[in-house]
């Protein structure tokens, strides 16, 4: 289902990491540093071979997957953020990819990170998306992904809020799920910001309260609902 507070359709990604929306150049997901859950991951050594960070933006995960040693692969459909990314992360491979096809990439990768980009697609392209993945993938590959879930309130900026049985139907075709639990992703700002970016973006006289009820972390970011999922491509 799609956010009451967000107009999925108008998202321009491209037009976010040029600065010029009226959130301007601090995006949520921009943490200047690698997403809690995926350092978790990786120092559960869930991250092996080649890995593929797809929808990377800005390379912060990249980059921190890549200082462990890892052969890591950052796509993304925004130039702009692929442009940014190449200056902050060393050791990753950066390029501009389109992720419902990823042509060129078959049969290339053993892990894949999904960061939150699931969630910006609509349910043709998600499933567009998965088959790309597949074939872009090596029999019995992991790939880790996090989406928001129906647990986000109102007036949050999610383009799309998936069910956990959208995400069995979707990635189950031809992925085993092996963790389908929810967890909680670490945003770049504290509650007052978020509300300010979130009038900035829909109406100044928007009401934003909801987002009041976030948790936030010990540095006062705000912490926002989300599926945590691991799947293994099927040998087939």
């Amino acid at each position: 289902m799609t956010n009451p507070g967000m107009n999925a359709e108008d998202l321009d990604f491209e037009q976010a990491y040029r600065g010029a929306t009226p959130m301007g150049r601090k995006m949520p997901w921009d943490l200047g540093a690698p997403q809690p859950l995926v350092v978790a991951l990786a120092d559960a050594g869930e991250f092996t071979g080649e890995v593929l960070d797809v929808g990377c933006g800005l390379g912060d995960n990249s980059g921190f997957l890549a200082s462990r040693g890892l052969s890591v692969t950052g796509l993304d459909g925004a130039p702009s953020a692929v442009e940014q990314a190449r200056t902050r992360a060393e050791g990753v491979t950066f390029a501009v990819a389109d992720a419902t096809k990823l042509e060129g990439y078959e049969g290339r990768f053993d892990t894949v990170l999904d960061s939150a980009l699931y969630h910006c697609l609509n349910e043709d392209a998600r499933h567009e998306y998965l088959a790309a993945l597949t074939r872009a993938t090596r029999p019995g590959a992991r790939l880790h992904l996090f989406c928001f879930s129906p647990e986000v309130p109102d007036a949050f900026p999610a383009p799309y809020l998936i069910s956990e049985e959208n995400l069995r139907e979707t990635v189950g075709k031809d992925w085993t799920i092996e963790r389908l639990e929810p967890a909680r992703y670490t945003t770049a700002f504290g509650a007052e910001e978020l509300q300010a970016s979130v009038r900035a973006i829909l109406d100044p006289e928007a009401d934003t309260s909801a987002l009041a009820t976030l948790d936030t972390d010990a540095d006062g970011r705000v912490l926002v609902p989300v599926w945590q999922l691991k799947a293994v491509r099927s040998a087939a």
